[in-house]
């Protein structure tokens, strides 16, 4: 039978070894896809697949684009329903929206893929006039929604994806409400999380350099893909890769 004394110093230094030693990081893998501008959910797909394949749970918030506040209301109710912590993605304007809805405490991370990047009292439109038009396209119609000339679209939206897909996408687009592009966000997340950027060298929709000088401003992880707007699309490894390389990261 052990002594005692001894078997009390054993027991306090095996409990002392507990508290001392690092705990033990939850993986995060939530991960919520937010589209943009002239597109919807379903060009998540390719990069769904992956993530799922890789044991990452996939959510695709579809939101309306009929205002900033409507768009962040979709995404926060995706948040929601994620158990546990979450990666929060976007594309496009998609990136005004996780600025906002990133705010809420489940997010741990951002990824903004080819997307806008603004800081507080800054909105899409706003940030397109800092640096030369990647393309003079966009048109509105009568009711003030957004869109891209549907001949140019391919050119300026998907150059690398096929021509069938890129025609399809430029008669399906979905518009954006000119006032949702206006809509300045009130708080920037990435101020307080971790962000990572990928920046399409080849885009024509967003100017890469301004997709750069965001990513910078926000301090964010940045990789440069050779691939157009529709980069999550055209090149969906780079694209999972940079968003698993995030939920790595972030794990608490």
């Amino acid at each position: 039978m052990p002594h005692k004394p001894l078997a009390a110093a054993a027991a306090a230094v095996a409990l002392l070894s507990a508290a001392v030693a690092p705990a033990r990081a939850e993986p995060v893998k939530n991960v919520v896809l937010v589209h943009g501008a002239f597109a919807d959910g379903s060009g998540w797909r390719d990069v769904a697949d992956i993530l799922g394949r890789d044991g990452y749970s996939v959510s695709v918030v579809q939101e309306p684009l009929t205002s900033l506040a409507d768009d962040v209301a979709a995404t926060k109710r995706v948040l929601d329903l994620q158990q546990g912590p979450t990666i929060l993605v976007g594309h496009s304007y998609g990136g005004v929206v996780i600025t906002e809805a990133g705010k809420a405490p489940n997010v741990v991370g951002l990824v903004y893929i080819a997307a806008f990047i603004p800081d507080k009292g800054e909105s899409a439109v706003g940030l397109l006039s800092q640096a030369s038009a990647a393309n003079q396209d966009m048109r509105a119609t009568k009711d003030d929604f957004l869109y891209l000339e549907p001949a140019a679209f391919p050119a300026d939206f998907a150059a690398d994806v096929t021509p069938v897909l890129a025609n399809f996408m430029a008669h399906s687009q979905q518009m954006l409400a000119k006032a949702a592009g206006g809509a300045a966000v009130t708080d920037a997340a990435w101020h307080q999380k971790k962000s990572w950027a990928l920046v399409a060298t080849l885009d024509h929709n967003i100017n890469p350099d301004l997709e750069r000088s965001m990513a910078k401003r926000a301090g964010s992880e940045t990789i440069e893909v050779p691939a157009s707007h529709a980069v999550y699309l055209s090149r969906p490894d780079e694209v999972a890769g940079l968003i698993e390389r995030a939920a790595k990261a972030s794990a608490q």
